[in-house]
Formats: structure tokens, sequence, C-alpha cells
């Protein structure tokens, strides 16, 4: 297949070379040019709308935002090829989607949301969760491609809005797992029992997930370099209150993670990976030890 790709960031450039590998010839546009570099097999395109020019479009944009200037405000979709399947592998807000539903719909574009769990390693190694919603035509046609970038592909629905809400939920649960993670570890330390003794603990017995396991050595071994920035974790939480905002429901754990991400996004934390955000109650409660 020809595949145009907009947004080579750090999970694009973990998707490409796969999809070049198995075959497919992919020509690819970045709001900064110089990230197209390390891609060596890769066709530039001059602007957003070549990318529509072709049998699939990929889109891995940074947020609402970066997708109404680069899509919306430049009418990439105005001239795309009627054949082409759009897949939006972005964490959108149920607004835009909406927005990009009917933007597609008058462009007669198929629109396929896709967006995934797992960090750029994963998704180096084909080995990604990817939620998928949108026309069963349309997807079967892009099948093909989930299976080279995903270990699974989850059906969630017709409606794009499923996938995107999809994500933006199990999102929420993640930072919820970090905050328990810090919050727990914080406690055990206060009476003796170390972050490593404590966490390998819980992640081998009662929570022996992904999550609860590459996050907890993150806050054992005081690393943070990014799998996913901190300052995007805290944008997704955004989205996911604003969504339950919309229909009048309420996220109290939500709210209490998001003010503590908010307050190390605002310690400059913001650039590292967003199990940081869990570290602040450690240090603090750590200062105090029990004492028998």
């Amino acid at each position: 297949m020809k595949i145009g790709f907009i947004g080579t960031g750090s999970m694009g450039k973990a998707m490409i070379p796969l999809l070049i590998d198995a075959g497919h010839c992919v020509s690819a546009w970045n709001r900064s040019a110089d990230a197209l570099a390390d891609l060596p097999n890769v066709h530039p395109l001059d602007s957003p709308a070549g990318a529509f020019q072709a049998d699939v479009a990929i889109t891995l944009l940074a947020d609402d935002q970066a997708v109404r200037e680069v899509l919306l405000a430049s009418n990439a979709l105005g001239s795309a090829d009627k054949g082409c399947v759009h897949i939006v592998m972005s964490t959108l807000s149920p607004v835009l989607m909406t927005e990009l539903q009917s933007a597609h719909h008058d462009s007669g574009v198929e629109l396929v949301a896709a967006p995934v769990f797992g960090v750029p390693a994963v998704a180096a190694r084909g080995e990604l969760n990817i939620l998928v919603a949108g026309s069963p035509s349309a997807i079967a046609i892009v099948q093909g491609i989930f299976d080279v970038l995903g270990k699974h592909t989850w059906p969630l629905g017709d409606q794009p809005i499923q996938a995107s809400i999809a994500k933006i939920a199990g999102n929420m649960m993640i930072t919820q797992a970090i905050q328990s993670l810090g919050e727990a570890s914080a406690l055990a330390e206060c009476y003796g029992v170390t972050p490593d003794v404590f966490i390998t603990l819980m992640t081998q017995t009662l929570f022996p997930s992904p999550s609860y396991q590459r996050y907890g050595q993150n806050i054992i071994n005081g690393t943070f370099e990014p799998g996913f920035k901190l300052s995007l974790g805290l944008k997704d939480i955004n989205l996911a209150i604003k969504a339950a905002q919309s229909v009048n429901l309420e996220l109290p754990a939500a709210d209490a993670v998001r003010a503590k991400m908010t307050e190390a996004v605002a310690r400059g934390l913001g650039h590292k990976d967003w199990s940081i955000f869990a570290t602040g109650a450690l240090t603090r409660l750590a200062e105090h030890p029990y004492a028998p």
C-alpha cells in the first residue's frame, strides 16, 4: 500500500520502519522537517495534503490543537483521494473526533480511529494494542496495517469516537495506577519496607499488569526517561475530565490525580515520564520514617 504519514515523533519513528519492512511505500510530513532525517527510506512530503494522495493516511499528531492546525485549518482533506482511508492514531477529544467525522463525511474520506496502548519501545516491536472504531469496510481495508503494528486489534464500534473515549478512559486508569504505586510505596517505606521490595511484591501478586510493572520499576529505580511524557499525560487526563463534564459525570479520583500532575508539570517535569508525578508523596513521607 501507499501510506502517507503525518507526525513523525517518537511513536511515528517506531512505526514507520515496520511498515516499510512489511513492503509498504511510506511518504511523510512533519511540522519539523528535521524529524525525517532519521527515516532515510521515507519520501518527504511538501504539505499535509500530500499524505491524503495515498491508499491510507496515518496521522499521529500530539493533540487537538495540532490536528486543527495541520488538518482542518489547512484543508488537507480538500484534495484527498476519495479512496483514501484516514487512520487517526492520536488521542483526541470527543468534540474534535465529532468534527473530524463531519469533515471526512463532507470530503468523502473514510475515518478510522485507532489510538494505541504502548510506549515507543513496544511500538518498535510491533506489539501495540490497537483500539479501533469506524466503518467495518474501512477497517477491513487497513487491518493489514494494524497486523504489522500491533499484537492485537480491539474493535470498539462503528463510530470513531468510541475508540477515542476508550483510550482516554484507559489512560485515566493508568494515571490512577501510577498514583496508587506512589502512595502505597510511600506508606510501606515509612514503616521500613523499601519500594523495591514492596512494588516487586505487588506487581508479582495482586497487580501483575504491564502498567504497574513498568511504572513501578520507574519508581524503584528513580529513572523517568519518557516512555510517555507527563505533559501528554496531563493532556489526556484533562480530556477525560472534560468528556465526563459534558455528560454530567463526576470523576473525583481523576480530579485528584490531575492536581498532582499539574503540580509536577509546574515544577518543570513535563518532559519526563508521566510516572514521575507520583514520586512527590514518596519523597515527602519518606522524610519522616516510622521509628518503632
